[in-house]
């Protein structure tokens, strides 16, 4: 996968506790640290998302009860969803 480059300017004092922080935790390096940091923000973002929609939902009434066919058809839903993410990573490895 292609990757961006992203520069930042941090003090000095900072980038010593992340060269710490990378050596003791095991990062393989400080890019590994920050595409951590990223995605632990996204998805606190996507968790506070969801939660306005579920509240959201709540206080209008504009909900239904889940049944039992609501998993089966939402486990079915998600097998295709991952034998088609299998298949497309399949795909993009023998390009």
């Amino acid at each position: 996968m292609a990757k961006a480059t992203v520069n930042i300017s941090l003090p000095p004092t900072m980038r010593e506790q992340i060269k710490e922080i990378v050596s003791t935790e095991g990062y393989g390096n400080t890019s590994e640290f920050f595409r951590e940091l990223v995605r632990e923000y996204l998805k606190k973002q996507q968790e506070k998302k969801f939660e306005a929609m579920v509240l959201e939902a709540i206080e209008s009434n504009d909900y239904s009860p889940v049944t039992p066919q609501d998993f089966v058809d939402m486990r079915k839903e998600l097998e295709e969803y991952i034998k088609s993410k299998q298949k497309n990573s399949l795909n993009y490895e023998n390009s």
